[in-house]
């Protein structure tokens, strides 16, 4: 039995949680929250705190044993842009287009 959990609209780029996101895939889920709780980088804080959401969804169901449960499928989205304005020579703008992303994750019984 599946569980699922998403984080949308998260402040870090899709490349960067990417590669985070590519350590943990097919893991355990005792292995990916050790590698990510000694990995430093932002989305490593991100998706272990996702992946403890999944398994406190899991164990509210009550019908999966939590220690069986590994990583099926981590996805990273492209999220919206936010943008800013930075003011320039001659009175032009420059666009700073600010990251985000959507992150899905699906946990699995082996």
């Amino acid at each position: 039995m599946e569980v699922k959990a998403s984080a949308k609209f998260v402040r870090v780029g899709e490349q960067k949680a990417r590669l985070v996101a590519n350590m943990i895939r097919g893991k355990s889920v005792n292995d990916a929250i050790r590698i990510l709780s000694y990995e430093n980088k932002k989305p490593a804080e991100i998706i272990k705190k996702l992946v403890e959401s999944a398994v406190a969804n899991a164990d509210q169901k009550q019908v999966i044993d939590v220690d069986n449960l590994y990583v099926k499928e981590i996805m990273v989205d492209k999220g919206p842009f936010m943008k800013r304005y930075q003011p320039r020579a001659q009175g032009r703008a420059f666009v700073i287009k600010k990251k985000s992303s959507h992150i899905s994750l699906v946990l699995d019984e082996r």
